[in-house]
């Protein structure tokens, strides 16, 4: 049995058609024998939303906190 890794995010995940599209492509390498390992990011454009809200509440986010927000 193989081990496949997928990972998408951004305009891969942008809508729920695309993330239903994702969804049949990991189902369709786990049904054709594979283990599969699932990585998802942030779907497009929340990454840098998410930044804009850090630096509006504040000019120097705390490194920490920051770092979870994006991760």
């Amino acid at each position: 049995m193989s081990v496949v890794v997928q990972k998408f995010g951004g305009t891969s995940v942008g809508s729920v058609e695309k993330i239903q599209a994702v969804a049949r492509r990991v189902a369709a390498s786990h049904q054709a024998g594979s283990q599969v390992g699932v990585i998802v990011s942030a779907m497009a454009g929340e990454t840098d939303r998410l930044v804009a809200l850090a630096n509006a509440m504040s000019e120097h986010p705390a490194p920490r906190e920051y770092d979870v927000l994006v991760s």
